[in-house]
Protein backbone atom coordinates (compact mmCIF):
# COMPACT_ATOMS: atom_id res chain seq x y z
CA UNK A 1 0.00 0.00 0.00
CA UNK A 2 1.73 3.34 -0.96
CA UNK A 3 0.66 6.29 0.97
CA UNK A 4 0.92 9.67 -1.59
CA UNK A 5 2.76 11.75 0.32
CA UNK A 6 5.79 9.39 1.37
CA UNK A 7 7.91 10.40 -1.83
CA UNK A 8 7.30 13.87 -0.74
CA UNK A 9 8.04 13.35 2.90
CA UNK A 10 11.34 11.29 2.11
CA UNK A 11 12.03 14.33 -0.31
CA UNK A 12 11.57 16.79 2.30
CA UNK A 13 13.56 14.88 5.09
CA UNK A 14 16.60 14.47 2.94
CA UNK A 15 16.53 18.48 2.38
CA UNK A 16 16.77 18.50 5.82
CA UNK A 17 13.17 20.54 6.27
CA UNK A 18 10.77 19.48 8.10
CA UNK A 19 7.31 18.28 6.36
CA UNK A 20 5.07 20.67 7.34
CA UNK A 21 0.93 20.22 5.64
CA UNK A 22 1.54 22.98 4.10
CA UNK A 23 5.38 21.98 2.72
CA UNK A 24 3.98 18.73 2.10
CA UNK A 25 1.01 20.23 -0.12
CA UNK A 26 3.16 22.37 -2.54
CA UNK A 27 5.90 19.68 -2.91
CA UNK A 28 3.85 17.45 -3.97
CA UNK A 29 2.11 20.04 -6.60
CA UNK A 30 5.79 20.85 -7.58
CA UNK A 31 7.44 17.83 -7.46
CA UNK A 32 4.33 15.16 -8.92
CA UNK A 33 4.30 17.17 -11.91
CA UNK A 34 7.73 16.53 -13.67
CA UNK A 35 10.43 19.20 -14.34
CA UNK A 36 9.25 22.58 -14.47
CA UNK A 37 9.56 26.23 -14.27
CA UNK A 38 7.01 28.92 -12.53
CA UNK A 39 7.09 31.94 -10.80
CA UNK A 40 5.52 31.85 -6.69
CA UNK A 41 2.75 33.35 -8.40
CA UNK A 42 2.17 30.52 -10.48
CA UNK A 43 2.41 28.07 -7.59
CA UNK A 44 0.18 30.43 -5.18
CA UNK A 45 -2.62 30.13 -8.13
CA UNK A 46 -2.51 26.65 -8.55
CA UNK A 47 -2.85 26.19 -5.02
CA UNK A 48 -5.46 27.70 -4.81
CA UNK A 49 -6.77 26.28 -7.84
CA UNK A 50 -6.29 22.78 -6.44
CA UNK A 51 -8.22 23.79 -2.71
CA UNK A 52 -5.10 24.11 -0.50
CA UNK A 53 -5.15 27.17 1.35
CA UNK A 54 -1.45 29.03 1.42
CA UNK A 55 -0.81 33.27 1.55
CA UNK A 56 1.66 34.42 -1.49
CA UNK A 57 3.89 35.23 1.48
CA UNK A 58 3.87 31.65 2.52
CA UNK A 59 4.41 30.13 -1.32
CA UNK A 60 7.46 32.84 -1.38
CA UNK A 61 8.57 31.93 1.76
CA UNK A 62 8.42 28.13 1.02
CA UNK A 63 10.31 27.98 -2.45
CA UNK A 64 13.16 30.12 -0.86
CA UNK A 65 13.44 27.43 1.60
CA UNK A 66 12.97 24.97 -0.94
CA UNK A 67 15.85 26.72 -2.95
CA UNK A 68 18.16 27.16 -0.28
CA UNK A 69 18.09 23.40 0.72
CA UNK A 70 18.82 22.25 -2.77
CA UNK A 71 15.40 20.88 -4.04
CA UNK A 72 14.78 24.07 -5.99
CA UNK A 73 16.90 25.84 -8.56
CA UNK A 74 15.84 29.88 -8.73
CA UNK A 75 16.53 31.69 -12.04
CA UNK A 76 16.77 35.57 -12.05
CA UNK A 77 15.70 37.09 -15.05
CA UNK A 78 15.31 40.50 -14.06
CA UNK A 79 15.62 42.61 -10.87
CA UNK A 80 12.23 41.80 -9.01
CA UNK A 81 11.32 38.60 -11.37
CA UNK A 82 12.30 35.63 -10.36
CA UNK A 83 11.01 31.74 -11.70
CA UNK A 84 12.18 28.64 -10.10
CA UNK A 85 13.26 25.24 -11.62
CA UNK A 86 12.45 21.70 -10.20
CA UNK A 87 15.26 20.56 -12.26
CA UNK A 88 18.54 21.15 -10.14
CA UNK A 89 21.11 19.28 -12.46
CA UNK A 90 23.89 21.73 -14.51
CA UNK A 91 21.60 23.69 -17.42
CA UNK A 92 20.81 27.04 -18.50
CA UNK A 93 17.82 28.93 -20.22
CA UNK A 94 16.29 30.54 -23.01
CA UNK A 95 14.28 32.90 -21.97
CA UNK A 96 11.31 34.38 -23.85
CA UNK A 97 11.01 38.02 -23.52
CA UNK A 98 7.45 38.15 -24.94
CA UNK A 99 5.95 35.52 -23.26
CA UNK A 100 8.18 34.97 -20.18
CA UNK A 101 8.45 31.03 -20.18
CA UNK A 102 12.36 29.47 -19.69
CA UNK A 103 13.48 26.83 -21.76
CA UNK A 104 16.04 24.40 -20.60
CA UNK A 105 19.62 24.45 -22.52
CA UNK A 106 21.57 21.25 -21.96
CA UNK A 107 25.01 22.12 -20.32
CA UNK A 108 26.50 19.93 -22.50
CA UNK A 109 25.15 21.98 -25.58
CA UNK A 110 27.20 25.18 -24.36
CA UNK A 111 30.42 25.84 -23.52
CA UNK A 112 32.31 28.95 -21.47
CA UNK A 113 35.84 28.94 -22.28
CA UNK A 114 36.69 31.91 -19.64
CA UNK A 115 35.73 33.13 -16.12
CA UNK A 116 37.37 36.07 -14.98
CA UNK A 117 39.47 35.66 -12.03
CA UNK A 118 37.39 34.79 -8.64
CA UNK A 119 38.08 37.50 -5.58
CA UNK A 120 39.86 36.41 -3.13
CA UNK A 121 38.18 34.17 -0.34
CA UNK A 122 35.44 33.33 -2.35
CA UNK A 123 34.96 29.79 -4.61
CA UNK A 124 32.72 29.04 -7.38
CA UNK A 125 29.67 27.70 -7.13
CA UNK A 126 27.44 27.74 -10.38
CA UNK A 127 27.49 29.86 -13.54
CA UNK A 128 23.81 30.52 -14.77
CA UNK A 129 23.41 31.52 -18.33
CA UNK A 130 20.13 33.38 -19.24
CA UNK A 131 19.83 33.49 -22.89
CA UNK A 132 16.85 36.61 -23.83
CA UNK A 133 15.31 36.09 -26.68
CA UNK A 134 11.70 36.98 -28.37
CA UNK A 135 10.08 35.48 -31.01
CA UNK A 136 10.47 36.54 -35.16
CA UNK A 137 6.60 37.58 -36.08
CA UNK A 138 6.03 36.82 -39.52
CA UNK A 139 3.98 39.10 -41.37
Amino acid sequence: MNRPYSQVIDRLKQAGLRPTRQRMALAKLLFDAGDHHFSAEQLHSQASGAGIRVSLATVYNTVHQFTKAGILREIIVSPGRSYFDTNTSDHHHFFFEDSHRLLDIDAKDMAITKLPELPEGTSLERVDVVIRISNISKS
